[in-house]
């Protein structure tokens, strides 16, 4: 018994005629509005608390959005918070979070401790799933700050249903994570200094930038450079710009004497004067009919 398909031959018109288009969710997906994403974020425990970095740029699909986007916040004095992910919803995230912290510790009279200031940022990242999933406005945050009880810096990830992950010792999000990740486990050791630790995490996005399109590096010609942020016992400081540029070009420096095969620069030493030539030898006379004197 042969059975007529009500399209014929034509698979896509068969297709169209129980209701299901092959094409309908690209054309949707063409004409939906791009979403702007923040890029590479990362976060490194220390001697003395932690170091926050991340990249300035922003991008929508294939575009960069904006070049100059802030992804380290101030959560409150003794913590910090960096974005990844659709970049309106989590600065209005940021922005909930910071307020949330200040009232409690208005009403209370003292600072949400560390760990409750990590769960109230789990809830907001839950409640944030519905868009999500329907949206695709995706936020995930990095979490880090000093612990006044422990007297240590402490660092928290998240997923996007609000599930929350102490770090150990570092971490690194957005689509350049792993790199950056990768870069920094190369040169973490326990109870860094700051400097070395600042100096690993310029080199993690330098290398995140290096390898993925998404994240930006250093811009020398408009003066942009990612921001670096610490958080020990005395709070949250950002690095000034101008100490991120020198950095930045040191690390410039170091990777092309490396590619050139030039040792690095040491005060240069003037050549030596050309030594006299040495002086012929010469065979003294012989005396007439004898052997030589």
């Amino acid at each position: 018994m042969t059975v007529r398909l009500p399209g014929g031959t034509d698979f896509v018109a068969l297709l169209r005629s129980v209701g299901h288009d092959p094409f309908a969710s690209v054309t949707a997906a063409d004409s939906a509005p791009q979403i702007t994403h923040g890029t590479t974020i990362c976060a490194i425990r220390y001697a003395d608390g932690v170091v926050m970095a991340g990249d300035r740029r922003a991008t929508a699909g294939n575009m960069i959005a904006h070049r100059s986007m802030e992804k380290i916040y101030p959560a409150d004095r003794h913590s910090g918070v960096a974005i990844a992910g659709a970049a309106g919803a989590a600065m209005e995230m940021v922005k909930l979070f910071q307020l949330q912290l200040e009232h409690y510790e208005k009403l209370e009279g003292v600072a949400l401790s560390l760990e409750g200031k990590a769960n109230t940022l789990a809830q907001m990242v839950r409640s944030n799933l519905p868009a999500a999933m329907q949206m695709g406005l995706v936020v995930v945050p990095l979490f880090a700050g000093y612990d006044i009880r422990r007297r240590r810096g402490r660092i928290y990830t998240y997923d996007v249903t609000g599930g929350r992950y102490e770090e150990t010792d570092f971490q690194a999000e957005g689509s350049g994570g792993r790199d950056a990740r990768t870069t920094i486990k190369l040169g973490w050791r326990d109870a860094l200094p700051r400097a070395e630790t600042v100096e690993l995490a310029i080199q993690a996005l330098y290398e995140a930038a290096d390898e993925d399109s998404a994240t930006g590096g250093p811009d020398p010609v408009r003066g942009i450079y990612p921001m670096v942020a610490t958080i020990t016992e005395e709070g949250f400081e950002e690095l000034p710009e101008d100490q991120v540029a020198e950095r930045f070009r040191a690390l410039i420096e170091r990777k092309q004497r490396a590619a050139t095969g030039t040792l690095p620069t040491a005060p240069a030493t003037p050549p030596s004067p050309p030594s006299a030539a040495p002086a012929k030898r010469t065979r003294a006379p012989r005396p007439e009919g004898g052997a030589p004197a």
